[in-house]
């Protein structure tokens, strides 16, 4: 056993439904791990006291916290994060499907998984949701590199046959065919969950669409995951291509891709039926807040989606996101929620990144927080990790006003340990 001291952040309720005193903050706390897992969680003295023959890695004023969690990831667009000046259908044109292309190479998409990886981990998320492409050496790149880690993430092969160029399209049957040969390879081995991929609407058939709502139907433990509603001009070119549909959301349902297990990212500009519908299946959403601003889509509307009652995660959105840090898309999180006029209190902002992101992907039995019984997916932050930082927190007059400095400038440098399953990797 080992124990892991310093300041401890958990939760024992929903922020984001009942405030700050859901979140517990202990000032020289202390986390039991055996065999991969949280054995015990409290007050540092009594852990090594209930303890005595345990390893001891003192963390000091660190804070250790669940291991961030990224609700919409695209990992294959890793090399092209921070691209210059374009909207979402021209930046998929102009760079997203170039980028894709080259993963029809195992050794490109095992070389990208692996910096993604690295980049990620060194960014404290150690669980991630993420788009792979059409290409099955996509997939398998991904989740072998996260095997290899030992990682609990989820992800799946990108279906598209049409609105896409010479290279990046399948079709309804192939979609259907390698989808379900992969799900087959790869889902609930070790720590790993397949996702069924459409990537949205504009770029798949309705036959395409028809044949991944039968694929759901018969996994319906799979998540499926797209994208909805991101942009305007996006909108209106769904409307063209599904004249009979009454809204964007009926594109996915009347194919049977509408469930408590989707995950629909983006979703800013959603029609009141939408939002309804959305409710009343379970189905949850992820907030991207750095993409949604640097692609000029528009505010996302966390106020009115939690108070509706939806299960909100958070989501770097990487290629579209212009980070890969979950503290930068805290920040972001933060000035959208204030332009709405309803601003984030830092534990809402914490547990949107860890335990809000875990229960819209359904793995809040897993990761995401510290408690009893769940996977030792750990990460120490450094709340002084900058000069600037430091100033500013070394005048807090609580444990909240400490951490908001480093929510709104840290990056990697805050990072100070990573624990996966136990096992520090940094």
């Amino acid at each position: 056993m080992e124990l892991l001291i310093g300041q401890v952040l958990r939760f024992e309720g929903d922020p984001m439904a009942e405030g700050p005193a859901a979140a517990r903050h202990l000032v020289r706390g202390a986390v039991a791990v055996e065999n991969g897992k949280v054995a015990a969680v409290g007050e540092a003295e009594a852990l090594r006291a209930a303890h005595p023959g345990a390893r001891v890695t003192d963390l000091g004023r660190q804070l250790i916290s669940a291991g961030f969690i990224d609700a919409h990831v695209h990992y294959p667009q890793t090399q092209m994060i921070a691209s210059w000046g374009k909207r979402l259908i021209d930046w998929l044109n102009s760079y997203t499907f170039p980028t894709e292309t080259g993963f029809a190479d195992p050794r490109h998409a095992a070389d990208v998984a692996a910096l993604y990886f690295d980049l990620a981990l060194s960014h404290g998320t150690t669980s991630m949701c993420s788009y792979c492409t059409i290409h099955p050496a996509s997939v398998d790149a991904y989740f072998g590199e996260a095997r290899a880690r030992g990682m609990r993430v989820l992800g799946g092969r990108t279906c598209m046959d049409r609105n896409a160029p010479d290279g990046l399209r399948d079709t309804a049957q192939t979609a259907y065919d390698e989808s379900a040969a992969l799900l087959s390879r790869w889902h609930g081995r070790d720590r790993l969950g397949y996702v069924i991929t459409p990537r949205f609407s504009p770029t798949s058939t309705p036959e395409q669409l028809r044949a991944l709502g039968a694929l759901w139907a018969e996994h319906p433990d799979c998540l499926m995951q797209t994208h909805l509603s991101e942009q305007l001009d996006e909108i209106a070119w769904v409307k063209s291509l599904f004249p009979e549909a009454r809204d964007y959301l009926d594109t996915y349902e009347a194919f049977g891709l509408l469930g408590e297990n989707g995950v629909y990212g983006h979703a800013i500009h959603l029609e009141p039926r939408e939002i309804v519908r959305l409710k009343e299946v379970g189905a949850a959403l992820a907030h991207c807040p750095t993409s949604n601003t640097f692609i000029g889509s528009g505010l996302f509307d966390m106020a009115g989606m939690t108070a509706a009652g939806l299960r909100v995660g958070l989501a770097t959105d990487t290629g579209g996101g212009s980070s890969f840090s979950m503290l930068r898309t805290m920040a972001a999180a933060y000035e959208v929620a204030q332009l709405r006029h309803h601003p984030l209190h830092p534990a809402q902002l914490w547990w949107l990144a860890t335990q809000g992101s875990a229960r819209a992907l359904k793995i809040d039995a897993f990761v995401g927080n510290i408690a009893p019984g769940m996977e030792a997916d750990l990460i120490a932050v450094d709340l002084a990790s900058t000069p600037l930082i430091a100033q500013r927190a070394v005048r807090a007059e609580s444990f909240w006003e400490e951490l908001f400095p480093t929510i709104m400038m840290g990056d990697d440098r805050a990072i100070a340990g990573v624990w996966i399953g136990g096992k520090r990797q940094r």
